[in-house]
C-alpha cells in the first residue's frame, strides 16, 4: 500500500489495530517518534511546506535511515491530516507490543486506570503526567479512546512512545493487581479527601469518564475512593487535572 493510501487508511481505529500501525504528525511529534526506540516505516512530506526549515533536519533523519518519504501536495497532505493547522509532516510508525506480564514493578509503585475516559486530549495528557510522575503502567479500560489516536499521540508528546501504556479487559486488570499485590483506589468527588490516610506501597488509581464517572465495573472493584479537595463552588475538575493532582500527591 502507498504511503499516502496507508496514512489515510490509519485514520480509523480498526485499520490501526489490524496493521499494528500508527501515525504521528507535527514537528515536534515526529522528533520524538524518531528518537525513541519505536520502528519508523515511512512518512509523508508536503513537497513545498510553509515551514520548510523546520522540516530541513526531519528530511535528514529520514535519509540517514533509510525511511521512505512520500512527497505529496498540500492537498494529498490534508486528506491524512488530523490536525487545524498542519506543519507538513508526518511518520507512520510501529505499535510497541506490550504486555501486563512483562510489567515488572519495584516495592512502591504506582498504576494508573482510566475508565472510559473519551476525550483524546485528556487521555493524551494524562499519559504525559503518568511518565512525569514516575507510574509503571497506565491501562485503558473498554470504553476509552484508542491510546493510538493521532490526537492522543500529538497530546502525549512522546510519552506514549516510552510510558508503557496499553489496553486491558477488567479480568486482566484483576490477575495483574491480584499477582502483584497492588490495591485498587477510585477518585470520585464524594470519596475520602486527599491526606486523611497514607498509601499502601503498591496502589492503582482509576479514574472515570469525564462526565459520569467511575463505571459500574470500576466501583465494583475499588476498596476505597478518594476526592480533592476545592472551593465549594467549584462542582468538579477537568479529568486530567484531577488525575495530575492525584499522581503528584501519591507519586512513589
Amino acid at each position: 500500500m502507498k504511503l499516502l493510501s496507508l496514512a489515510r487508511d490509519l485514520q480509523r481505529r480498526k485499520a490501526r489495530e489490524r496493521q499494528s500501525l500508527f501515525v504521528a504528525e507535527g514537528v515536534r511529534a515526529v522528533e520524538e517518534l524518531l528518537a525513541s526506540p519505536l520502528e519508523v516505516v515511512g512518512a509523508l512530506m508536503v513537497a513545498e511546506p510553509p515551514a520548510a526549515d523546520r522540516l530541513a533536519p526531519l528530511r535528514a533523519v529520514f535519509e540517514d535511515r533509510g525511511i521512505e518519504v512520500a512527497q505529496v501536495s498540500e492537498r494529498d497532505f490534508l486528506s491524512a491530516s488530523d490536525t487545524d493547522s498542519p506543519q507538513g509532516v508526518l511518520a507512520i510508525a510501529e505499535r510497541p507490543e506490550r504486555s501486563l506480564r512483562s510489567v515488572a514493578l519495584a516495592e512502591r509503585s504506582r498504576v494508573l486506570v482510566l475508565d472510559a475516559i473519551q476525550d483524546p486530549g485528556n487521555v493524551g495528557t494524562i499519559l504525559r503526567t503518568a511518565a512525569a510522575f514516575d507510574v509503571a503502567v497506565t491501562v485503558a479500560m473498554p470504553g476509552t479512546v484508542d491510546l493510538w489516536n493521532a490526537k492522543v499521540v500529538r497530546s502525549a508528546m512522546g510519552a506514549l512512545f516510552r510510558h508503557h501504556a496499553q489496553p486491558a479487559r477488567w479480568n486482566e486488570l484483576d490477575t495483574f493487581l491480584a499477582e502483584n499485590g497492588v490495591v485498587l483506589w477510585g477518585a470520585d468527588a464524594a470519596g475520602e479527601r486527599l491526606g486523611d490516610r497514607g498509601a499502601p506501597p503498591r496502589l492503582a488509581i482509576v479514574v472515570g469518564n469525564e462526565g459520569s464517572g467511575l463505571t459500574g465495573d470500576a466501583r465494583s472493584r475499588v476498596t476505597q475512593t478518594v476526592s480533592i479537595p476545592t472551593a465549594p463552588a467549584v462542582e468538579s475538575l477537568n479529568v486530567a487535572v484531577a488525575t495530575g493532582i492525584l499522581l503528584h500527591h501519591f507519586r512513589p
